[in-house]
C-alpha cells in the first residue's frame, strides 16, 4: 500500500506554547512524530506548518517541511493545501497524522493508509473503552460502527447507549462488545482530501465540536481500523510532555 504522511504543525497552542518545537531528548517533537511516521511505511513524510521556525527545524533534522497560509480553521485544510502543491494523482492516499504524537504507533498508520479503497474515500482508527469512566468523559469520542466496519456516528457522549443496563448502573460498562474509543489519526484519497475544504460545516459537527462529523453529514463513509491497544497518548500539557521526555530517557 503507497501513501505519504502530511503532519500539520501550528506555532500556537494555548496549554503549550511552541508545542512542536518541544525539545524531546534533543530534538523537537514535531521531527519526533515524522521520525516515527516513516517507519510506517509511508513513501513521503512531510511537515505542513504556519511558521518559519516549525520549517527551519525540520529542515535542520533533515525532515520535508512546507510552508502554508497561517488562516487555515484545521489540520485538514493545511494538509490538502501542501497535497494540492505536491501534485499528487487523485488516487493517491494521504494520511494526517496529528503533531503532538511523538508516540504513535508506526503501524496504525499503515493500517488506517491501507483502508483507502474504491468508495471509501477516508479511514480512521478506534479502540475498545474497558473503563466506564472513559466511556462518561466528553473529552474522550466515541464511535458506532456498522456491519462493514464504517462509521454510523461520532459523540462525545457515550454511545452506544444500553438503556437497560444503566438504568441499573452507571458505575460499570455493560456485558457485550465494548464501546470504541476514536483515534484522532486519518487516512484520506487525495481527491476527497482536496474536495474536503469546499464542504460546508455540518450542524452536527458545531453541536458536537467534531470535523469528523462533516464527512457523515455530507455522505461520505468513513471507515474504521479497530486495533485492540489504545495508542499512547499524545502532548497536550506540560505534564504530557513530561511523560514522553521519560520514555525517550530524558527528563530534561
Amino acid at each position: 500500500m503507497r501513501f505519504s504522511v502530511i503532519i500539520p504543525a501550528r506555532l500556537a497552542s494555548t496549554r503549550l506554547p511552541n508545542k512542536p518545537l518541544a525539545d524531546i531528548a534533543g530534538k523537537p517533537m514535531v521531527v519526533r512524530v515524522a521520525e516515527r511516521a516513516a517507519s510506517s511505511g509511508a513513501e513521503h513524510v512531510l511537515v505542513a506548518t504556519d511558521h518559519p521556525d516549525i520549517l527551519a527545524a525540520c529542515r535542520m533534522h533533515g525532515i520535508d517541511a512546507r510552508m502554508t497560509r497561517a488562516d487555515h480553521l484545521s489540520g485538514t485544510d493545511r494538509i490538502a493545501e501542501v497535497a494540492a502543491a505536491l501534485g499528487l494523482p487523485d488516487d493517491a492516499v494521504v494520511v494526517n497524522v496529528q503533531g503532538d504524537e511523538p508516540l504513535i504507533d508506526p503501524n496504525l498508520i499503515a493500517a488506517t493508509a491501507a483502508l483507502i479503497a474504491p468508495g471509501v474515500t477516508t479511514a480512521t482508527a478506534a479502540h475498545p473503552i474497558h473503563d466506564v469512566a472513559d466511556l462518561f468523559d466528553p473529552n474522550v469520542v466515541k464511535v458506532v460502527l456498522d456491519k462493514v466496519g464504517r462509521a454510523m456516528y461520532f459523540s462525545r457522549a457515550p454511545i452506544p447507549w444500553n438503556r437497560d443496563a444503566y438504568a441499573q448502573t452507571r458505575d460499570a460498562l455493560p456485558p457485550g462488545p465494548a464501546p470504541l474509543r476514536h483515534i484522532g489519526l486519518y487516512a484520506f484519497s487525495q481527491a476527497f482530501l482536496q474536495a474536503y475544504p469546499t464542504l460546508a460545516a455540518s450542524p452536527l459537527e458545531r453541536i458536537e465540536a467534531l470535523e469528523q462529523l462533516r464527512v457523515l453529514w455530507h455522505g461520505y463513509p468513513i471507515a474504521v481500523h479497530q486495533t485492540e491497544h489504545a495508542p499512547s497518548a499524545g502532548v497536550d500539557t506540560p505534564e504530557d510532555l513530561d511523560r514522553v521526555r521519560r520514555h525517550f530517557g530524558h527528563d530534561s
